[in-house]
């Protein structure tokens, strides 16, 4: 009998509990259709994959990397903030190579945050915040996403006693699950709110080059002050199709930066030199193409056509501007986990329920854009042919 550790206070992970029970259901011979996880289906850009093929036969490659991560992916991560955001980094000082951000977003949390202290998470989110600060022996304090809100926080609903006691704060826009973007106006509100409290701000920035309808989104660094009082993280993953990759980074606060490397010390041996260097490629060679406008343009009418479906079937759900994502509203009478269910076993199509992004997200369905044309509009019609002969008239709540 194992004694009470912190493995028992955290929840099974959702997207493996999904991978489970999609293979369950594969390997007793049901075709299952996945709409459930954000694997890019697009191929990684050729000239980052020529770019790893040539280092990795170099054998001086072969050693164990620096902690500091590679010096070309650190000037190449530079070159790239100010291009794209116009944001000045330092790159001895506030860029620090990840193995994937998820990764990162983990250890941010042992290294900053103590035994019983607070951290701040917006709900529903990306399950990692959530876990990261229960590993680290703190205690979540959820931010609530509701839509009144645009799905923002609210950081003047946070009591006073909460804020003083919190040791940083987790945001994400354009927002996974729900699709939601914020303004620099936004950001400035939470530098504010973040200087009042003595809080780090760290904002997961993974969906910052997949924005559609005309919009940019912002980096925080942009805000007067970011640097001050936070960081921001950033994957290869769905920017540039390397989700197995593992490549991530962190820019922002030197202080911070420092101290999330100590952390990393610890725990891994760097980032395999080939993999940074072909990251540094496609910052340098593909960043700066039409690339992501022609990869949006693949998502948009992807979103574009998910959202008409459910529109005319009953929903009123609008557009999103960012991520890769419909956060859609489940009918009247289920729940995340019930509607969820009967699309599984009624559609064969696999979602993700709203509350395995936390509480604050029952009532919703997550579906994902990283699948192809064929295996979506396949869903679409299996998903009509159910809320037609069994719900008929889908009644929203």
């Amino acid at each position: 009998m194992l004694k009470e550790n912190r493995v028992q206070n955290l929840p099974p992970y959702l997207f493996a509990q999904i991978d489970e029970t999609v293979d369950g259901l594969r390997n007793n011979g049901i075709d299952i259709l996945p709409l459930s996880k954000s694997d890019p289906d697009l191929p990684t850009p050729e000239v980052i994959v020529k770019e790893l093929i040539r280092t990795v036969q170099d054998p001086i490659n072969h050693h164990y990397p620096k902690f500091d991560g590679l010096r070309e992916l650190r000037e190449a991560i530079a070159n790239w903030y100010h291009y794209r955001f116009n944001v000045s980094l330092d790159v001895d000082k506030e860029i620090l190579p990840l193995l994937g951000s998820k990764e990162g977003i983990v250890h941010i949390c042992e290294a900053f945050i103590s035994p019983n202290q607070v951290g701040l998470v917006p709900e529903p989110s990306f399950p990692a915040y959530k876990t990261g600060i229960l590993l680290a022996g703190g205690q979540p304090y959820s931010m609530p996403l509701l839509p009144e809100n645009h799905f923002l926080p609210n950081f003047s609903s946070i009591p006073k006693e909460v804020a003083q006691k919190a040791a940083l704060m987790f945001l994400n826009y354009p927002n996974n699950p729900t699709g939601a973007v914020a303004s620099k106006d936004f950001f400035a509100k939470a530098v504010h709110f973040a200087k009042q409290n003595n809080i780090i701000i760290c904002h997961d920035s993974a969906y910052c080059q997949t924005t559609f309808d005309g919009y940019k989104a912002p980096s925080f660094l942009e805000v007067n002050g970011a640097k001050e009082v936070g960081v921001e993280f950033f994957t290869f993953s769905k920017a540039f199709n390397m989700a197995g990759w593992r490549l991530g980074f962190l820019v922002g606060n030197e202080e911070i930066i420092r101290g999330l490397k100590t952390i990393e010390t610890h725990v891994n041996a760097g980032i395999f030199y080939p993999i940074q260097y072909a990251g540094a490629k496609g910052l340098d060679a593909v960043a700066r193409t039409n690339f992501f406008n022609q990869m949006n343009e693949i998502y948009r009418k992807r979103r574009n056509r998910v959202v008409e479906f459910f529109n005319q079937l009953g929903w009123n759900i609008s557009n999103p501007l960012g991520a890769v994502y419909i956060w859609l509203p489940v009918p009247e009478g289920f729940t995340s986990e019930s509607f969820t269910n009967f699309l599984l076993e009624e559609a064969k199509v696999a979602v993700s329920p709203g509350n395995g992004f936390g509480d604050y997200g029952e009532g919703y369905i997550r579906i994902c854009l990283t699948y192809p044309d064929m295996v979506i509009e396949k869903a679409l019609k299996n998903i009509q042919a159910v809320l037609t002969s069994k719900i008929k008239e889908p009644t929203l709540v």
